[in-house]
C-alpha cells in the first residue's frame, strides 16, 4: 500500500508528500491556493456540516462521531469522494491535508483507518 501522510495546511510541504489532498469541507481561512499546495480538494470526503456541528470536537462524543462519519463514507457523495481518494492512494504516496487544530480529535484518523483497511493486499511473489 502507498504511504498516507497527514499534515496541517499551515505546515510547509515536504518532498515525500506525493499527492496532497485537502480533506476539509471548508477552504482554510487565510490560506492561498499557492500556500496550501494541494493537488486536489475532496471536500465531500469530510464529515457533513451537520455532523461537524454536532461533534464540534467534543472529545466525549468522539466514538459516536467516528461511527456516524464511517456511515457517511458508505453512501452518496462521500462514498464517491472516498473512492477518488482510494484511487490516489493506489497511485503512490498521498498526504491528507487539513486545517484542524487537533488532528487526533478530527475526522482524519478515521479517514486514514478506512483507507488503510480498504487497501488491496500486497501482491505475492
Amino acid at each position: 500500500m502507498a504511504t498516507i501522510n497527514v499534515r496541517r495546511v499551515y505546515d510547509d510541504p515536504e518532498p515525500d508528500d506525493g499527492t496532497r489532498v485537502l480533506v476539509d469541507r471548508l477552504w482554510p481561512r487565510g490560506v492561498s491556493k499557492e500556500r496550501a499546495a494541494v493537488d486536489a480538494w475532496l471536500k465531500d470526503v469530510a464529515p457533513s456540516g451537520e455532523l461537524r456541528g454536532w461533534y464540534h470536537h467534543d472529545r466525549s462524543r468522539y466514538h459516536e462521531f467516528e461511527a456516524r462519519y464511517r456511515s457517511e463514507l458508505e453512501d452518496g457523495p462521500a462514498a464517491q469522494a472516498l473512492e477518488q481518494l482510494r484511487e490516489l492512494v493506489r497511485g503512490g504516496p498521498v498526504t491528507l491535508v487539513t486545517s484542524v487544530k487537533s488532528v487526533g480529535d478530527s475526522h482524519v484518523p478515521t479517514l486514514v483507518d478506512v483507507l488503510e483497511k480498504s487497501a488491496p493486499p500486497p501482491a505475492s511473489r
